[in-house]
């Protein structure tokens, strides 16, 4: 009996450490930082192919803050504000870095109403009119009598009249030439145009091709202040069901647009090392631009619902969208950060 006693004594502390030890390396290696549980697998759209304004993901992702959250991002590169909405509607994707106002402007017209801002990246609209140095225009007025060029269908254009509106602009007297946006600078550097009207992040890009000449930028945000830029957007049914999950998005993703305005030529060189086609100089460009369109607002990301209406007034004013469209219809303000 006492043997039988020991043996079961014995068999028990092998059976114990042996627990131990499957319980020990049974953790998934995906594990969060923590240990405690799996990450939570996501695909994430930049917002067009992989350029300075789209650095900060890359960011995020190298610095390990994404894991830190919790989350296993997988970034695909974007294709505009339709094509991501696209990608969400799929449920290819579950966030996405779009223009807002684009974005606004669809959904106001009912083709893509099944998304929410979780985060403003810019809290100005960065299209702008752009002109080289010596071309007679430096002022709204000026474009008066010219051809300006503008990506076929964009937002830049859509725009023009409430811009006009504002500063005083005879936009019948505009001759506009459409293209597609990897031609405009060559348009206007070949002077098939005197100015265009896109993203004043491309400014660099645009000096580029024409022989390094400096450029005249006249911001639509001197006019326009209420509309904003390109943001952070996720599906409604994230955001409704799952809202710490979008919290916790938001949150690395907006640390890594931190740390990328603060450290633009490592961000482009994060940038490159994810994606050898990027062009370093022209990211951190770009990266330099737009920092004084990440900081100027309440805080970093921060949207406000007083602000977002009176952009969707400006929109439906502008003839652009009917009425109907609100705040809470695009903007989850539960999860934005506040001021």
């Amino acid at each position: 009996m006492r043997r039988y006693r020991a043996f079961l004594v014995s068999a028990l502390t092998v059976f114990l450490i042996g627990a131990a030890g499957c319980s020990s390396d049974s953790k998934p290696e995906s594990a969060a930082a923590g240990g405690e549980k799996p990450l939570d697998k996501v695909t994430y759209l930049t917002a067009f192919g992989a350029v300075g304004r789209d650095a900060f993901a890359f960011v995020a992702q190298e610095k390990g803050w994404f894991k830190e959250a919790g989350i296993d991002v997988n970034i695909q590169l974007g294709a505009a504000t339709g094509e991501n909405l696209k990608g969400l509607a799929s449920g290819q994707a579950q966030f996405a870095q779009l223009d807002l106002i684009g974005a606004w402007i669809l959904a106001g017209k009912g083709e893509y109403k099944d998304f929410r801002t979780i985060a403003a990246i810019h809290q100005q609209t960065l299209v702008s009119i752009v002109a080289l140095d010596g071309s007679g225009i430096s002022a709204p007025k000026d474009l008066e009598g010219k051809k300006l060029g503008a990506a076929t269908g964009s937002v830049n254009q859509l725009l023009f009249p409430g811009y006009a509106k504002l500063a005083g602009i005879d936009a019948t007297k505009i001759q506009w030439v459409n293209a597609q946006p990897a031609q405009l600078p060559a348009l206007l550097a070949g002077g098939q145009v005197q100015a265009l009207s896109t993203f004043l992040i491309g400014v660099k890009g645009i000096e580029k091709a024409a022989g390094g000449k400096k450029t005249v930028v006249l911001p639509y945000s001197k006019y326009l202040g209420d509309l904003y830029g390109n943001g952070l957007i996720t599906t409604a049914k994230i955001a409704k069901e799952n809202p710490d999950l979008a919290k916790r998005f938001r949150d690395a993703a907006l640390k890594g647009l931190q740390y990328t305005i603060e450290h633009p030529d490592e961000a482009a060189q994060i940038l490159k090392k994810a994606q050898p086609a990027a062009d370093v100089t022209a990211a951190v460009g770009e990266i330099t631009l737009m920092k004084p369109y990440v900081t100027s607002g309440s805080g970093l990301g921060v949207m406000e619902q007083e602000r977002v209406a009176r952009a969707i007034a400006t929109l439906q004013a502008s003839e652009l969208i009917p009425a109907g469209l609100t705040p809470d219809s695009v903007v989850d303000f539960s999860l934005t950060p506040k001021a």
